[in-house]
């Protein structure tokens, strides 16, 4: 005997659920991402873009400027690696976005 399988589209609906749960939306706007996906799309593409510019700004503002004389203050060591390990995370996922993007 042969166990024909079928999802009747769970795959799909795990999608559309998967879609729905990134963008923080409830289970009421299943039905209008199936009918609708544009605006959650463009939602979708507004929120990339925001994360986006909220990376390159704090890359912008750990990298120290040249012209940058300001006072000394003292921190523990603990702390300094502390922000050495986060300036390094987002440079380099700042330096993967940009390999990511197709050249123009």
């Amino acid at each position: 005997m042969t166990v024909i399988e079928h999802d009747f589209g769970i795959e799909q609906r795990q999608v559309e659920r998967r879609f729905r749960t990134l963008l923080s939306l409830d289970a009421l706007h299943d039905a209008n991402v199936r009918a609708n996906p544009i605006p959650y799309l463009e939602r979708a593409s507004e929120r990339i873009y925001q994360l986006e510019k909220a990376l390159f700004e704090a890359l912008q503002a750990a990298t120290a400027s040249a012209d940058d004389n300001g006072g000394t203050i003292s921190i523990g060591e603990a702390e300094h690696r502390r922000l050495l390990q986060c300036r390094d995370i987002v440079a380099r996922a700042y330096a993967q976005l940009v390999a990511d993007r197709p050249e123009t």
